[in-house]
């Protein structure tokens, strides 16, 4: 599956004003407290880029976005971009020092930001060499003393816009920042060119799950996040189609509420947002399901025991995949029809897969290796770092940082991080299979597995487990209960000696598992 790219590319022009000339009564935006067409879309955009040129925003400059999920922070990103500056999204719900980083890392120069965050913010706008600080949302809950220099979004934008001539950028040029969640140290921003996002909505959104105009895609993953911002915003403008945004935390009985309100057709998650679901469903929340047609899971590996509980109680079965910052999206995935529990699928068109060895030799089906990939929207390089881009890329691929296999039927299985791999009596342990086959004990919610070393320095798995509501550890002891029941399920040498059972698991933002906090416990 091949596409053409144009010399000249503005995304603002592909994903705003390609869909609001053809379509412009059709309802782009829906769900949330603004619902807009394409054409009213297409005028916020321009009112946010007249107001950013006559800021002084100029081309390449960077526009921090901290906005939640809203018709503002879409304008504010195609704004930015359509005048040649750079969108740099990050998260809404961050912390004083987050904002630090980001705001120093990126250099930008203006920043958007939403009332709720401004306070946590606001420090950091005051020792940075940001010109101008904007503030959506009702500045009547800012304390006039701590306004400092923000202005309101109100009156930043103009009143009557204008036509905004489109900055002629090419394919090439940088668009906008991401940053990644990481595990460990300051967080890194991936650059992002103009033609990235049109590889993933033509090799995932297009030619994975079929998108459709009369689809309404709803994501439970936040637009400041890589997944986020194709499920819940180019990816339907690509087809125009409407985007159901929820700006609010995701809450499993009111994200079952809005979904029965507003019926997506496509729905977006992550592993641990399903179990959730499963949870308040087996708990009694009434949930409907019946308007999704294709239901996606990434962030990481979907455990079989989600997918055929999911798939017994709605009648879906969930795509799983997998993608990241650097590729904008999903490199593998699997297809409608076809999903197996357990794997990744295959390789989304425009994306190339390849499991090596640490020599950088391809090793033999079912024999665990690094996964590298290529094209798709891969990014440029990580920002001041050139040395973290040098050591992740070579040449067209990319580094992934993942533990794969392919099986006989080609179908990629993921097996965790590389540092989440564990070596136990000389074999490889992949966290994600103890942990698959510890979700099919009825008294497990949620776990993960870590290695940790013995006091001989051996590792060996260590498991910590979430129960379920109303469970109580076994009365015949947790460890032999659990260990029992693994031992009928997997080799001796993969079961860990050791359970803990506590109240929840440290994740990321994007609801990865931290395990290197667990291995420090």
């Amino acid at each position: 599956m091949s596409q053409s790219v144009p010399g000249l590319l503005n995304i603002s022009d592909e994903f705003i004003s390609r869909p609001a000339s053809r379509h412009p009564e059709k309802l782009a935006i829906l769900g949330s407290e603004r619902e807009l067409t394409y054409a009213q879309l297409e005028n916020e955009v321009n009112r946010v880029a007249q107001a950013l040129r006559e800021s002084g925003c100029a081309p390449r400059d960077r526009v921090l976005i901290a906005l939640p999920d809203s018709a503002e922070f879409i304008a504010t990103f195609f704004g930015a971009v359509k005048i040649g500056a750079i969108s740099v999204p990050v998260n809404s719900m961050a912390r004083e020092a987050d904002y630090h980083h980001y705001v120093r890392d990126s250099g930008a120069r203006f920043a958007i930001v939403h009332v709720e965050t401004y306070t946590a913010f606001r420090l950091a706008a005051e020792h940075s060499a940001l010109d101008r600080t904007v503030v959506a949302g009702s500045m009547h809950r800012i304390d006039p003393a701590n306004q400092g220099v923000a202005v309101r979004w109100e009156d930043w934008l103009p009143e009557t816009p204008r036509d905004v001539t489109t900055q002629p950028t090419t394919p090439d040029d940088p668009a906008f920042f991401l940053y990644t969640s990481g595990t460990g140290g300051p967080a890194k921003a991936a650059v992002h060119c103009h033609k990235d996002m049109l590889a993933t909505s033509h090799g995932f959104a297009q030619g994975v799950l079929g998108l459709r105009p009369d689809d309404r895609t709803f994501s439970v993953s936040k637009l400041f996040f890589a997944y986020g911002l194709g499920n819940g915003m180019y990816f339907p403008f690509s087809v125009g189609a409407g985007t159901l945004l929820y700006p609010d935390r995701p809450r499993p009985d009111r994200i079952a509420e809005f979904v029965a309100r507003h019926r997506p057709t496509v729905f977006f998650s992550v592993p641990t947002f399903y179990a959730a679901l499963l949870r308040e469903f087996d708990a009694g929340c009434a949930m409907d399901f019946s308007s999704v047609r294709v239901a996606v899971s990434a962030g990481e590996t979907l455990p079989a025991e989600i997918f055929e509980r999911f798939r017994d109680r709605f009648g879906l079965e969930i795509l799983d995949g997998i993608g990241s910052t650097e590729m904008l999206h999903m490199y593998l995935s699997s297809r409608s029809g076809q999903a197996r529990p357990g794997t990744c699928g295959v390789p989304v068109p425009g994306c190339k897969a390849e499991i090596l060895d640490a020599q950088r030799n391809a090793v033999s089906d079912g024999d665990i290796g690094d996964l590298w990939v290529s094209g798709g929207g891969m990014f440029t390089e990580y920002w001041n770092s050139r040395e973290r881009s040098e050591a992740r890329k070579k040449g067209e691929w990319f580094d992934t940082g993942d533990k794969f296999f392919r099986d006989a039927d080609d179908l990629y299985h993921y097996c965790g991080r590389s540092d989440d791999m564990m070596k136990v009596s000389g074999m490889w342990v992949s966290p994600s299979e103890v942990e698959n086959a510890l979700l099919g004990h009825p008294a497990v919610a949620e776990c993960a597995v870590v290695g940790r070393p013995d006091p001989l320095g051996l590792v060996q798995p260590v498991a910590f487990v979430v129960l379920r509501s109303g469970v109580t550890a076994p009365g015949g002891g947790l460890d032999s209960e659990l260990h029992g029941w693994l031992h009928t399920r997997l080799v001796g040498f993969k079961c860990p000696q050791e359970f803990h059972v506590v109240s929840e698991l440290p994740k990321t933002p994007t609801g990865k598992i931290q395990r290197f906090r667990l291995r420090q416990r």
